[in-house]
Order: C-alpha cells, then sequence, then structure tokens
C-alpha cells in the first residue's frame, strides 16, 4: 500500500512539473516580463504554439526547434526565461535587433541542441559566459553589439562545430586567446570595434577554414604572424585602426581570391606583397595612413574587379598611371600624399566612368590633363592639388554635372578657365588657389547656384567682382580672392551673402570705400581680410555687430580717423585685430580691453597718440599660454594673418594656435610703458619701437616667461635694463637701441646669445657683453670725481677749439696788413697751380 501511495505521487510530480515547464507556459510567463508586447499578441493560450505563435517553429514531435523574434522592439531580460527546462530541442535562438538588456544567461549553455545564438544588436552587458563553451553543436555564435565587458573567454575553444563566430561593437578587452585557433571548422572571426590588445595569435593557422577575419579598431599590436599566410581560404582580412608594427609576409594573397585587405591607421612598414591581388577578385583594397613605401604592386593594374581603394598618407612611389587606369567597376580612389610621379594624359582613365571619388592631391603628377579624362562624368571629389601638373584645362572641363567638390589648387595650370555650356553645376566647393590662371572673375561661378566655398587666392585674375556674386550664389560661405591683379570697388551686392563667413580680398588692387550693409545686422563674418589694397575712409562700420568675427586684418590700406570704441563691445569674438600701415589717428580705445579672446594686436605704423591703455592687462587671452591643441573651425584652411615676425612677414594659419602678441611699434605713443603690461604672460612677442614712451622698462618684463620677441628700440627710455630680463628663457630676438639706457647689461644663459652688439646701440650709458666691459666700481664719491673730470675735459677742449679760432681769424679780421699778406699767399699759390697744370 504504502509503495503505491509513492508510486502515486510521483506521478502526481511529475505531471507538475511538466505543466509548469511546458514551451506555452514558459514563453508566456516571459512574455508578461515583457511588458506584454503587441508584437507577440499571437502568443496566447488560445491558438496552438507550433502553428500560431509568431516566431516559434516546431518540429514533428511538437517540441520547439525555433524561437526568432529578430527586429520585433522587444524590451526587458532573458531572466525570465526558462528555456533550458521548456525549450530542450531548441536549435535556433534569435532575439537580434531588439532593446534586450541584462546579462546574458549561463543556463543558455543547457541548450544542448542549440546550433545558432544570435543575440546582436541589443543591450546585453556584463561579460560572456564562459559556459556558452560547452555548446558543442553551436554553428553560430552572435553577440555583436551589445556592452559586453570583460575578456573572451578561453572556453569558447569547445565550439568545435563553430563556423561563425561574431562579437564585434562591444567593450571587450584583453588578448584573442590562442585556444580558438583549434576552431578548424570556423570561416568568419569578426572581433572588430573593441579594446582587444595582445597580438594576433600564430595559432591562427588553425583555423583552416577561415575566409573571414575582422579585428579592425581595437589596440592590437605587433606584427602579423608568418602563419596566417597558411589561410588558404582566406577572403576577408581586415586588420584597420589597431597599432600593428613591422611588415607584412611577402606570401599574403599569393593563390588567394582576397576580395577585402584592410590595412588602414597602423603602422606597418616596407614594401607591399605583390600578390595581393593574385586571384584578381580585390574589390577594396585600404592601406592608408602607414609607413609603406616602394612601387605599387603591379598586379593592381589587373585588378578590375576594384571598387575602393585607399592608399593615402604612405611613401609609395613609381607612375600612378601603370598602377591605375583601367579598372571600369572602381569608384573611389584616394592615393593622396605619397610620392607618386606620371601623369594623366593617358586615355586609359577615360575607363573609370563609375569614379565618384578622385584624391591625388600630394603627390609629383606632371603634365597637361588630357580632355578623355572629361569622361570621368560620375566624378563628384576631385582634388589633384599640390602636384605639377600645368597647361590648360581642356575646354570640355565643365562636364563633370555632378560635381560637388573640385581642388585644383598649388600647381602650375595657366591660362583663362574654359567656357561653362552648362545651365547649372552642383558644385559646392571650387578651390583654384596658387596658379597661374589668368581672365577676368570666371563667369561660370554664376551657374554654381549651391556653391559654398570659393577659392580663387594667389593666381592673376583682372578686374571687377561682379556685382551677380551677391545674387547669383546665395550660399557662399568662403569667398577667397587674396593675391590676383582685382580692382575695382566691392559690390554693395555682396551684403546679401547672408551665410558669408570668410571674405579675403587681401593683396589686389581694390580702392574706394567699402559700402557694404548687412540687413538687419546679419552679420555672418568669422575672418575678414582686405590688407593690401588701397581702401580709404572710416573704419568700416558695416562690421558694427559682427558678433562671430575672429579675424580682422584691415592692414596696409588708407582707412583713416579715429579707431571706433565700439570695437570692444560688438566684435566680442575678436582673436585678430590686425589695423598696421594705415593713417588712423588719436588714442587707442581703452575699450578694447573688453576683448577677453584677443590673441593678436597690431596696430603698428599709423599715427596713434596718447598712452598705452593699463587696461590692456584684461586681455584674458594674452594672460595665459594658448591650449596645446584646439578644435579647428569649419574655416580653419582660410583663416590666416600675417605677422611681422623675426625680422620679416611671415604667415600663420589657424588663428587659434596663433603665436600670442602686440605691436604697437611706429606710432607717437608717450609716456610710460604700464607695469601692468607684464601681466600678460601669454606674449610671445612685444614690439613697442618708434614711439615717444619715455621712464624705466618695468622691473617685471622676466615674468613674461614665453616671450621670444622684444623690441623697445628708438623712444626715450631711461635707467637700466631690468635683472629679470635674464629669466626670459625663450628670448631669440632683442632690440633695445637708440635710448638713454645706462648701466650693467644683465647676465644670463639665453642673453649670452644674444651677441649682436647693435641691439644695444646708441645707449650711451650701457656697458658689458656685448658692448665694451664695465670699468670697475670705485665707489660712489670716486664716480662722481670721474664724470666731472672728464666733464672738465670735454669743456677745456671746446674753450681751446673757441679760442683758437679767434686768435687767427680774429687777427685776419682786425689787422689789414695780416689780411693782405693771408690773401697774397693765396693768390701766390693759385698762380703756381695753374702754371704747373
Amino acid at each position: 500500500m504504502a509503495g503505491l501511495l509513492g508510486t502515486v505521487a510521483l506521478l502526481l510530480l511529475l505531471l507538475t512539473t511538466t505543466a509548469a515547464t511546458s514551451p506555452a507556459d514558459a514563453l508566456l510567463a516571459w512574455k508578461v516580463s515583457l511588458g506584454d508586447p503587441t508584437a507577440l499578441s499571437s502568443w496566447s493560450k488560445a491558438r496552438p504554439v507550433c502553428s500560431s505563435w509568431l516566431g516559434v517553429d516546431c518540429n514533428a514531435a511538437g517540441l520547439v526547434t525555433s524561437l526568432s523574434l529578430g527586429s520585433l522592439g522587444l524590451i526587458g531580460t532573458l531572466d525570465a526565461l526558462d528555456a533550458a527546462a521548456a525549450l530542450p530541442a531548441l536549435a535556433v535562438l534569435d532575439l537580434s535587433d531588439n532593446m534586450l538588456t541584462g546579462s546574458i544567461p549561463a543556463s543558455l549553455s543547457r541548450l544542448r541542441s542549440l546550433a545558432t545564438l544570435h543575440l546582436g544588436d541589443n543591450g546585453f552587458n556584463g561579460s560572456i559566459p564562459p559556459q556558452l563553451g560547452h555548446l558543442s553543436g553551436l554553428v553560430a555564435l552572435f553577440l555583436y553589439n551589445n556592452h559586453l565587458v570583460g575578456s573572451i573567454p578561453a572556453e569558447l575553444s569547445g565550439l568545435v562545430s563553430l563556423e561563425h563566430l561574431d562579437l564585434s561593437e562591444n567593450n571587450l578587452s584583453g588578448p584573442i586567446p590562442s585556444s580558438l585557433g583549434i576552431l578548424k571548422q570556423l570561416t568568419w572571426l569578426g572581433l572588430r570595434f573593441n579594446n582587444l590588445t595582445g597580438t594576433i595569435p600564430r595559432e591562427i593557422a588553425g583555423m583552416m577554414a577561415l575566409k573571414g577575419l575582422a579585428v579592425r579598431d581595437n589596440n592590437l599590436e605587433g606584427e602579423l604572424p608568418a602563419t596566417i599566410t597558411s589561410l588558404r581560404n582566406l577572403q576577408y582580412l581586415a586588420l584597420s585602426d589597431n597599432n600593428f608594427t613591422g611588415t607584412i609576409p611577402p606570401d599574403l594573397g599569393k593563390g588567394l581570391n582576397l576580395t577585402v585587405v584592410s590595412l588602414g591607421h597602423n603602422s606597418f612598414s616596407g614594401e607591399l606583397p605583390q600578390s595581393l591581388c593574385d586571384g584578381l577578385k580585390l574589390q577594396n583594397f585600404t592601406v592608408h595612413r602607414n609607413n609603406f613605401s616602394g612601387r605599387l604592386p603591379s598586379c593592381l593594374k589587373n585588378c578590375t574587379a576594384l571598387l575602393r581603394v585607399l592608399l593615402e598618407g604612405n611613401q609609395f612611389t613609381g607612375d600612378i598611371s601603370e598602377v591605375f587606369g583601367v579598372h571600369p567597376n572602381l569608384e573611389y580612389l584616394d592615393v593622396s600624399g605619397n610620392q607618386l610621379t606620371g601623369n594623366l594624359s593617358s586615355p586609359d582613365w577615360s575607363q573609370c566612368t563609375n569614379l565618384t571619388r578622385l584624391h591625388m592631391n600630394d603627390n609629383r603628377i606632371s603634365g597637361n590633363i588630357h580632355e578623355t579624362f572629361c569622361r570621368l562624368t560620375s566624378l563628384q571629389d576631385l582634388d589633384l592639388s599640390n602636384n605639377h601638373l600645368t597647361g590648360e584645362l581642356p575646354n570640355c572641363w565643365w562636364e563633370f554635372k555632378l560635381m560637388v567638390a573640385m581642388d585644383l589648387s598649388k600647381n602650375r595650370f595657366s591660362g583663362e578657365l574654359p567656357i561653362s555650356t552648362s545651365l547649372g553645376l552642383k558644385l559646392q566647393s571650387l578651390r583654384l588657389a596658387n596658379n597661374n590662371f589668368l581672365g577676368v572673375f570666371p563667369s561660370v561661378i554664376e551657374t554654381c547656384k549651391s556653391l559654398v566655398i570659393l577659392d580663387l587666392g594667389n593666381n592673376m585674375f583682372l578686374g571687377d567682382i561682379p556685382s551677380w556674386v551677391g545674387t547669383s550664389v546665395p550660399l557662399l560661405t568662403v569667398l577667397s580672392l587674396p593675391s590676383n591683379n582685382f580692382s575695382g570697388v566691392v559690390p554693395p551686392e555682396l551684403s546679401q551673402l547672408s551665410n558669408l563667413q570668410v571674405m579675403d580680398l587681401s593683396n589686389n588692387s581694390f580702392s574706394g570705400e567699402i559700402r557694404m550693409d548687412m540687413p538687419n545686422h546679419n552679420c555672418s563674418l568669422e575672418s575678414f581680410h582686405i590688407a593690401g589694397n588701397g581702401f580709404m575712409g572710416a573704419f568700416p562700420p558695416f562690421l558694427q555687430g559682427c558678433n562671430s568675427l575672429a579675424t580682422l586684418d584691415i592692414g596696409n590700406n588708407q582707412f583713416f580717423g579715429g579707431i571706433p570704441k565700439w570695437i570692444g563691445s560688438q566684435l566680442p569674438s575678436l582673436k585678430i585685430l590686425r589695423l598696421r600701415s594705415n593713417n588712423f589717428t588719436g588714442e587707442i580705445p581703452t575699450d578694447l580691453s573688453s576683448l577677453s579672446q584677443l590673441q593678436l594686436l597690431d596696430m603698428a605704423n599709423n599715427s596713434l597718440t596718447g598712452s598705452i591703455p593699463v587696461a590692456f592687462s584684461n586681455l584674458n587671452s594674452m594672460r595665459h599660454d594658448l591650449p596645446p591643441s584646439v578644435q579647428p573651425s569649419r574655416i580653419f584652411h582660410f583663416d590666416r594673418v600675417n605677422i611681422y615676425w623675426k625680422g620679416r612677414e611671415q604667415t600663420f594659419w589657424n588663428s587659434v594656435q596663433l603665436i600670442t602678441g602686440i605691436d604697437l611699434s611706429c606710432n607717437r605713443l608717450t609716456e610710460n610703458i604700464p607695469d601692468e603690461l607684464t601681466y600678460l604672460k601669454g606674449l610671445r612677442f612685444l614690439n613697442l619701437s618708434r614711439n615717444d614712451l619715455s621712464g624705466i622698462i618695468p622691473e617685471r618684463i622676466g615674468g613674461l616667461e614665453l616671450l621670444e620677441f622684444l623690441d623697445l628700440s628708438c623712444n626715450e627710455l631711461s635707467g637700466g635694463i631690468p635683472p629679470s630680463i635674464s629669466n626670459l628663457p625663450s628670448l631669440s630676438m632683442l632690440n633695445l637701441s637708440n635710448n638713454h639706457l645706462q648701466g650693467h647689461i644683465p647676465n644670463g644663459n639665453q642673453l649670452q646669445t644674444l651677441a649682436d652688439p647693435s641691439i644695444y646701440g646708441n645707449n650711451l650709458g650701457l656697458c658689458g657683453f656685448p658692448l665694451s666691459a664695465c670699468e670697475p666700481t670705485l665707489g660712489q664719491g670716486a664716480g662722481d670725481h670721474k664724470e666731472l673730470r672728464d666733464l672738465g675735459l670735454c669743456y677745456s677742449v671746446i674753450i681751446g677749439i673757441v679760442f683758437g679760432f679767434w686768435l687767427w681769424f680774429g687777427a685776419l679780421f682786425f689787422l689789414e696788413q695780416w689780411r693782405l699778406c693771408f690773401l697774397r699767399c693765396v693768390d701766390g699759390l693759385g698762380i703756381k697751380i695753374v702754371v704747373r697744370s
């Protein structure tokens, strides 16, 4: 009886357990934990699981074998899913592209029938459970694009049937386990976008079936193991954006059908293997930003399947046309920043009809451009800048109807630009600077309604700026025309360019007043250069209210009148203020001290009077050293300023990183040099020469520790040279000449390198290196006595000269006999000279 009761109890327990872990109950319980999502509305006890539930498939025995719920927007965790108990026959678990979070349950390792585990594109965190290595039947494991951390478990080497492993786009760290080398069935290993370190293990050679190795964007280092050439099925190799070094194994690619080779952004060196394209199936070839050298693999010429090639930033040599040209499928080619030669005159280039981006800038390519080049009608981005290209552009040049960006700058092109027959071009950026183009303002610009950047600087264009520039190219942001032969007045219509950020008209022959007027003070200017022209009138009033203006250079013109006080309040973003070589008068406005971002103040060569404002001590950006690195602005490539630096004018680009300084030389400034200038510890140059400054050199001048250039010459300064000046460790140019300085020249390590005596010239009271040595000090009384003695000697000499003069010439004047005798002697001497001649 007792045995019967025990059997009944056991049966009841089994029935209860079976009921509690049925697939329907387990899945419905998980559905409730997910918030009963609408996407799983078909999951109901009223419907059969195997035939009506979304994403659920069963076998003939009614056991669930597949749960495929990808891209349903599910939110929750896997904690409430008792898959191991309820779904023992599960072969496919696909929950990809949802919003599931939490850790990956180690209990999934009990699903011994599992062949595919796809949890990619979710928000899972924590580490990868090592227990997953027990799933010996697993064929595909996808955990990419989650928030997983920790190392890759070495236990994954137990997945002996695994063909596809993708752990990319997580935060995994540590090395690649060498034990993974025993996965002989693995065809794809995806580990990209993690924080993995160490080297690629040489045991990788054991993955004999491997077709794809993707480890880009990690912190891997060292050389590639030579064993990588044993992967005879390899087609996809992505190693870019790591810290790899050394050379590439010379046999890499030999006998293979490589389709993708990505080695960019590493520190590889040496030559590329000549066998990389043996299989002629290479499509993506990117080795940019390394230290490769030598000639490009000649086999690339025959790789007509190439779609994308990035070789920029290396030291490749050889003729570009010997490698590229016959590539009808090529869409993207960048070989910039190398030492490639050759020319573009070969008609082979016309076969690259699918090419959309072509960058060959910063090489040594020369010669003319063949007219068949115009057949590349798919081109959208062309950069041939900084080469040795010559000649005129083909007449067909403007047939690039899809071109968005074109850069031909820094070459030797010549002649007039071809006339465009197009009704409209899509050009957004046109850069032709630093060539020998000539002619009037290019009419083709009028058809470029989307043009944002126009750079024609350093050519030989001439004539006026057409008024239609202000109306036909409304999106223009950069108008850069420096160093040409443009003339006339600036058209007022340019005021209508509401997006204009950079305007550079410097070093031309413009004249007259600037009559631009920003409507409603809608001024977007950030950089305004008009230096080196014949502009006249008062300070340009339209600039008032240009709150974003950072660089203002109107030097070397004929502007006159006072400097407006409103600069300090209306131009709060100014970093560069250059007004030199004009006719400005009056005092320097104290209001300029409100320019907290000012880094360069250049008012040299004007007729300014008064004193140097004490309030300049409030120029905050000059009180500190500039930051070591600042994100460049959008106008970085066009923002520049000229500075008289170390005896000559130099051009500095990127005003954010500019040398900080003040130049007030060649004016009529008076009174003392304010002590407060020594608060500007970020100054690298200070030029106050050729004024009427008096008083002493500030004692704390040595506090300007970054100062490299100091010129106080041609003033009325007196007293001694402050000893603190010897504390300037970077001082490389000094001029204190033509003042009234006296006493000993201070000693100092850096001062001893300034051995030119002229830097102290015309200061009669100075002595010491590099001038004559100072006499030994005899005490104050002895010194005074010596000065009196020297003074008496000078007076004695003067009196003697005066006395002698009157002794002789007075006698001739008052005594007639002496005078007649002297005249006869002179006449006789004249007769002798005539006779002898």
